[in-house]
């Protein structure tokens, strides 16, 4: 029996003219996060995208795993093919569903008839496949509100397609279609949430990392580098910068008041991640900032850090809680890893009472008093890229 997976698209759907631009960059994403797992055909028709393995042995137990953290896809189901003959399609529905119907009490058929020319409509096909289930599997019984089988029918242009109830999608639209973006990855449990809820808005996510070796530790690059990893099985592949910083933050801690420090270290930050990201054609920031959540995350402290940056800065988790980000976290399997002992950059100096309300003219006045344009220069120059890939 022939298989393949059904992809439904969602929000792409609403894209008017541009719709064929989303779902070739969908098919484009699916089919590189699928490549580990062999060849597969791609064809798109009706707010549906038919992916179809071209090796037999494939695992597509293994390919709808990995499609299910693709965004742009809001549902997607293993389904059989079979040709458009009513008697076939009904003994494929009962071998095909047989286990599921073994061990459920209710079912409900739904059918979808985009061919006009099936001689069944959608009603009948409903009434006589249910009919034909329930010869079949006497201890069932119908359940049209909420069934413990959902038997779907989708007579097509091509074939017919029978398949049990859709597995949820990552929704949103596909990497790539919406621009590059850069994020701001300390190592922490928000960063890597900002970053999957961005792409999950279409953004390509570069990343970007400040080691300060030795007060960092390799384990907390590793640390990071495993964090970006992770991210990728939702974020596609991305580019990871290491950035040397620990000339610039013994400079700050030598010659700023110790209350400003972590306020002025985060204006060098975004300083260097605006060279980067220009370099690299970002157009756009991402941080992990929670309104409230630290003392450099108030709204005074975020309109210093923004006061440098020269192009827009995202703060998707801005208005969230810290259990929401941690639930978030969870699920794109990121949290486990973020909460690795591992100190970052941003707990190196620590002053012990920190400006929560800084004002950006004294911020500003501190800064005058050190030169930093070469060691920002050297730290540009010495930033390491890592490929990561999935």
């Amino acid at each position: 029996m022939k298989e393949i997976i059904l992809l439904k698209n969602g929000e792409i759907a609403l894209k008017g003219l541009n719709r064929s631009v989303f779902e070739d960059k969908l098919i484009s994403n699916a089919r590189r996060r699928l490549e580990e797992l062999g060849k597969f055909g791609f064809r798109k028709a009706q707010s549906t995208i038919f992916v179809e393995p071209k090796d037999e042995d494939i695992d597509l137990d293994e390919a709808v795993d990995i499609l299910q953290k693709v965004y742009g896809i809001i549902a997607l189901t293993k389904a059989a093919v079979v040709e458009k003959d009513f008697e076939a399609i009904k003994e494929t529905a009962i071998i095909y569903l047989k286990d599921e119907l073994m061990e459920a009490k209710t079912f409900k058929v739904d059918a979808k008839r985009s061919d006009k020319s099936f001689p069944l409509k959608s009603p009948e096909i409903c009434r006589e496949l249910g009919g034909y289930i329930l010869e079949h599997f006497p201890h069932l019984s119908v359940d049209v509100h909420n069934p413990d089988v959902n038997v779907v029918v989708e007579v097509r242009d091509y074939a017919a397609y029978v398949h049990g109830k859709q597995l949820p999608g990552a929704g949103g639209i596909p990497v790539g279609s919406g621009g590059r973006a850069l994020l701001l990855l300390s190592g922490g449990i928000d960063s890597p949430v900002a970053g999957a809820m961005m792409a999950k808005r279409g953004l390509e996510v570069y990343a970007i990392h400040f080691a300060s070796p030795p007060y960092t530790s390799e384990r907390a690059k590793q640390k990071v580098i495993t964090l970006a990893e992770k991210m990728t099985a939702y974020c596609g592949r991305m580019n990871l910068f290491v950035v040397p910083f620990t000339e610039i933050q013994e400079r700050i801690k030598d010659d700023c008041p110790e209350e400003l420090f972590t306020i002025i270290m985060r204006r060098y930050m975004m300083r260097i991640a605006c060279r980067i990201a220009r370099q690299q054609d970002c157009e756009a920031l991402v941080t992990g900032e929670s309104v409230g959540q630290v003392a450099s995350q108030t709204i005074q402290a975020m309109a210093c850090t923004d006061a440098v940056a020269d192009m827009p800065v995202f703060r998707p988790v801005v208005g969230m809680d810290k259990e929401e980000i941690i639930k978030i976290s969870h699920k794109i399997d990121t949290f486990e890893t973020s909460i690795l002992p591992y100190e970052d950059c941003c707990t190196v100096f620590t002053p012990k009472h920190p400006r929560t309300k800084p004002v950006l003219k004294f911020v500003e006045q501190a800064e005058q008093a050190m030169d930093m344009e070469n060691l920002i220069d050297r730290a540009v120059k010495g930033t390491e890229c890592l490929k990561i890939n999935r």
